[in-house]
Parts: C-alpha cells; sequence; structure tokens
C-alpha cells in the first residue's frame, strides 16, 4: 500500500488505495458520479473508449491497455494515419472533397509529418492552467497542456499507434503526442469516427484515458474557406458534439457527464505546402488558451504561423 506522497510545488497527494487512487482523482470521479447521468454502452457507444487503473496514463499506456485487451500495438509505419480517409466523415453539411488534399492527406498520413506549437494563455487562466498541471497532469502524465513555449521550444514528437487482433486488423488507433524538451505526455487519445444523437453527420471523437474513466471529445466537422477544415465541438445538451467526462459504473455503462461550458475549435488551412493550425479552448464564453500549431512534412520544416479563424 502507498501512502501519501508529494508532486512537488508544495502539493500533496493522499492514497486512497488500489480501487480509488489519489484523493483528488476519485473527489473528481465522484462529481462525475453524482452529476452525470448513467448510461448503459449498449445504448451509446459514442461514450465507449480506453480508461485507466488508478495509476498515470504515460506515453505507453496503449501499449499496456492492449494487452489487457486481448490486442496488441502493430509494427509502425511511415504512413500511419489516425483516420483511412475524412470519406467517414461524409454526411449532412459536410463534403469532404471540398477539403483542401493537403489537409485531408494529413489526417490519412499523420505519422508522416512533424508538428510545432506554440501555446497563448488568456489572463488569469495560465494560474489556473498552472494549478491543474501541478495536482493533476503532470502527475497522471495525461493532457499536459503547455505553460509556456518554454516548454514546446524542441517541438512534440508525434506518434501514431495502431493496435490490432491476432489477425493483424486495426482495432484502435492512438495519437501521443510528447513535448520533446521535457520529455512530457500533451495528449495521450485514441482518435476515431462515431455519430451521436445531436448532430446529423459522423463525427472526429477523441478518448483520454483517465484513471477509473476517460475525457471524451466529440468534435463535428465543418469546411472553411479555400479548403480549409474545422472540428468544432459547441453542443449545447448532453447527446450533442462537446465535451464529456466519465467514470466506469459495472459491466456495460459508464456515468457520463456533459461539461456544457467547455468548448473547442481545431482550425487548419493548407499555405504555400505547409498546413497551419490554430487549437482554441473556451469555458464560460471565454477563450483561456490557444495553440498554434506548423505542420510540415518532415524535412520541410517552416516557422511557426498562426491560423486565421
Amino acid at each position: 500500500m502507498r501512502g501519501p506522497s508529494t508532486l512537488g510545488y508544495g502539493v500533496r497527494v493522499v492514497w486512497l488505495g488500489v480501487r480509488r487512487g489519489d484523493l483528488v482523482d476519485w473527489a473528481t470521479q465522484q462529481w462525475v458520479r453524482a452529476t452525470g447521468r448513467r448510461v448503459a454502452l449498449a445504448d451509446a457507444p459514442w461514450l465507449a473508449g480506453p480508461s485507466g487503473s488508478v495509476g498515470a496514463i504515460g506515453a505507453d499506456f496503449f501499449a499496456r491497455w492492449a494487452e489487457t485487451q486481448g490486442l496488441h500495438v502493430l509494427p509502425p509505419g511511415p504512413d500511419d494515419g489516425l483516420v483511412d480517409g475524412l470519406s467517414a466523415l461524409a454526411g449532412p453539411g459536410f463534403d469532404p472533397q471540398a477539403v483542401h488534399p493537403d489537409l485531408r492527406d494529413f489526417y490519412t498520413r499523420t505519422a508522416a509529418y512533424d508538428l510545432r506549437v506554440e501555446g497563448r494563455w488568456s489572463g488569469p487562466f495560465r494560474a489556473v492552467g498552472w494549478l491543474i498541471a501541478r495536482i493533476f497532469a503532470r502527475r497522471l502524465a495525461q493532457l499536459n497542456l503547455p505553460l509556456s513555449d518554454r516548454e514546446l521550444r524542441g517541438g512534440f514528437e508525434s506518434r501514431i499507434v495502431r493496435i490490432g487482433d491476432a489477425a493483424g486488423r486495426v482495432r484502435h488507433t492512438a495519437w501521443v503526442r510528447t513535448a520533446v524538451d521535457t520529455g512530457r505526455p500533451a495528449f495521450v487519445g485514441e482518435y476515431g469516427t462515431t455519430h451521436v444523437p445531436g448532430h446529423a453527420g459522423a463525427c472526429i471523437k477523441v478518448v483520454f484515458p483517465l484513471p477509473n474513466g476517460n475525457a471524451i471529445v466529440v468534435l463535428r466537422p465543418q469546411v472553411d474557406a479555400g479548403g480549409g477544415l474545422s472540428l468544432v465541438s459547441d453542443g449545447r445538451r448532453f447527446g450533442d458534439p462537446g465535451f464529456y467526462f466519465t467514470v466506469r459504473a459495472g459491466a456495460g455503462a459508464v456515468r457520463a457527464r456533459y461539461v456544457r461550458t467547455m468548448k473547442e475549435r481545431l482550425s487548419l488551412r493548407a499555405q504555400d505546402g505547409a498546413i497551419a493550425a490554430s487549437h482554441r479552448f473556451t469555458v464560460f464564453g471565454q477563450p483561456f488558451l490557444e495553440l498554434r500549431y506548423d505542420i510540415a512534412r518532415r524535412g520541410e520544416r517552416r516557422g511557426v504561423v498562426a491560423a486565421d479563424v
């Protein structure tokens, strides 16, 4: 058994045992249980996804998780992508053929690209980000939003992890992004497509494993001027695109909390052979963080460019 531990910066963590884990994680899960709704995953498959144990997530999470599912990590390929093609998102209001070919290529051959990123916090929200990092993100090795550009000077190591069955069929695709200079996993998530009751077409679904549950972001696709692409989580109610916390609630069920006040918009555009992206986060209608990406094929590095959105 483990006793209280220190995260650094004076923050203490109280260990509640192998079922409940750290006190701060358990308290967050209790909030989800108290304010969320119980959902059978057979009725809402869009809320299904990998979840963690009570320990850290980390860059090797999906290798460990695959073993528990009777699966294994497939050998990496230089052109592995997040999705087989944007055609999976075709539907009312979204024509994937209207998206610039370079953006379509990025999503289908993600491993062939390098990413550089700049982060811009809005005013007092930087202090909130610092607190979340010290209490949760650094310890869990998950959702480590950059607190300063100093953490991002070396860019992100971007790795596509494909998980397959005994026959070699791909069952899950994950994207692991780690800050090169700090070695901290920034985003460890499973990517795919899904349908939700509140949107007529297919959406991108991202699952970030957390202790005893996960955070799920459902984003609807949108074609922008000039062949640009935006992925938007701007719903208003449970079942819409948006941000969800889930906690395991027995076999085949979760407690799910829709966080209506949390929204994000990822906008990408192709420009002069490179891709510029802006990832904006808001809470209660107030912008709190923007991540600006410069995305280029490996060996074709340029400076960071801000996307116009």
